[in-house]
């Protein structure tokens, strides 16, 4: 059994649950030594529930609700409520498929018998399509990188680690159709033969229905030899990830595809240079590509109208259980989250006050209620010391003490950790231990907090500092002094 302890799951009953699913199984999470073998309990950080949590895994059931102990104990119905879905564009680009009925595989059709690989490539810069998993870097940049080997392999990643998120869950399980397609089409734009679809091991209905998907497609005639008559063949795999947080980086990703441990590795090279098994390696998130039939389909266009000139499109925002009305919204970037929070998710559930917001994933960031009038894009938050992330928006009440929002971060960073750097690996821990303890921060502190921030490989161990500055801001002075 696997239980959330992700933030959604711990702001939803202030942590509460876990406790009561150990003592409603009467096992201990984590621990190796309990006497049940017919039982084991364990930790992780986001199901993809967090619109009705707290959440956990009976094998591969899920559980979800305020009662999760009693589900899990037998004491009640296993409960799995359905994503609330909606957009508020006009014309969903994302959610096409999940909120109408457009064909994504006959732009593929098309694309593969009509264009060329450097016209799509084309259409798609000019649209500003950037990646939707956290780094932001322009889509067709990448695809050119890439060379236009044969060699190459294009990785869907649905490794959706930020808490709060759970955009790529519902397009895996609602619409895998349109991740396949966009995957072919990243395939065609960048010469490969070969496409693989990561699905994180917490989503075990997403792995079967985009196991399903590529069966039906190829079935169709979509995948195979020379598909639509195109120039050559395209195959597509579905491989279940490991379960951790920084395999969701692109290097660590290759790594666990390879064998290895998920942990970052130091660029260059970098992997559309050399990545799974030495060959040219593209990584684009399942959000990023399910845009790519939409942008073909309507024109580059069309696309840059929305959101705003530096950063185009749409983005999947997903609301946590403490909203008035949770569940996934597509919105044009630029939005101001006020808007989000107040109209779309509709304030917070019974009356309860906004204390904090975190902002893409415990790594993002954290608003106060003060600074919602941002606009939801990159550039906005980072001046905020926030980031964009997966958009997931967690909201905290004031049932929760500062302190213990403060020790959650350092739990899931210490958690977390792929342990690769020194930095990272001890900071985390040393970051968790001076939380716990609640004696104030001093000089050493501070020093941490920029080594980190300086030395660590990946963007977890560089986020940390920035995530924990800002939950300091957010909260003023009731955590003055815990941001070095």
């Amino acid at each position: 059994m696997r239980v959330c302890t992700a933030t959604a799951c711990f702001a939803a009953q202030a942590g509460r649950h876990l406790p009561a699913v150990e003592s409603a199984l009467g096992v201990t999470a984590d621990d190796d030594r309990d006497p049940d073998p017919g039982v084991s309990l364990r930790t992780v950080r986001c199901l993809g529930y967090c619109y009705g949590g707290p959440a956990a895994l009976d094998g591969v059931t899920p559980c979800a609700g305020p009662d999760v102990a009693d589900q899990l104990a037998g004491r009640a119905r296993p409960q799995a409520p359905p994503i609330p879905v909606a957009d508020a564009t006009g014309d969903p680009v994302v959610l096409a498929g999940v909120l109408g009925d457009e064909d994504p595989w006959r732009i593929w059709a098309e694309t593969v018998s009509r264009r060329t690989p450097e016209a799509v490539r084309s259409e798609v810069a000019a649209s500003g399509l950037r990646g939707r998993g956290g780094a932001g870097f322009p889509v067709a940049a990448k695809w050119a990188a890439a060379g236009g080997s044969p060699d190459t392999v294009v990785i869907a990643n649905g490794d959706e680690g930020d808490p709060g998120s759970y955009a790529d869950r519902l397009l895996m399980e609602e619409d895998p159709a349109r991740v396949l397609a966009g995957l072919a089409l990243a395939c065609f734009a960048c010469g490969a033969r070969r496409g693989l679809v990561l699905v994180r091991s917490e989503y075990p209905r997403a792995l079967a229905r985009m196991r399903e998907a590529v069966e039906r497609a190829r079935a169709d005639g979509h995948l195979g030899h020379r598909p639509h008559g195109g120039d050559a063949g395209l195959e597509i795999g579905v491989v279940a990830g490991a379960g951790s947080y920084v395999a969701g980086e692109e290097t660590a990703l290759i790594a666990e595809l390879e064998g290895g441990r998920g942990c970052a590795r130091a660029r260059p090279p970098y992997p559309t240079d050399r990545g799974l098994w030495d060959a040219p390696t593209v990584v684009n998130n399942v959000e990023t590509l399910a845009a790519v039939p939409w942008i073909l389909s309507r024109g580059a266009a069309a696309y840059a109208r929305r959101g705003t000139p530096g950063e185009t499109g749409t983005k999947l925002v997903c609301l946590s259980e403490r909203f008035a009305r949770p569940g996934c919204h597509e919105v044009e970037l630029g939005t101001p989250i006020r808007r989000i929070v107040t109209e779309l998710g509709g304030g917070l559930r019974d009356g309860a006050e906004l204390e904090v917001l975190q902002v893409g994933g415990p790594l993002g960031g954290f608003l106060g209620e003060a600074d919602l009038d941002v606009p939801l894009t990159e550039r906005d938050l980072a001046a905020h010391g926030a980031a964009l992330g997966h958009a997931g928006l967690v909201a905290v009440d004031g049932r929760i003490e500062p302190l213990d929002v403060l020790r959650h971060v350092w739990e899931f960073a210490a958690a977390e950790s792929c342990g690769a750097c020194s930095p990272c690996r001890v900071g985390s821990r040393r970051g968790l231990e001076r939380a716990r303890s609640g004696v104030p921060p001093d000089a050493a502190h501070a020093r941490m907090l920029r080594v980190m921030g300086e030395a660590s490989l990946c963007a977890f161990g560089r986020r940390l500092p920035y995530a924990v500055r800002s939950l300091v801001r957010a909260y003023g002075e009731r955590l003055r002094g815990w941001g070095g």
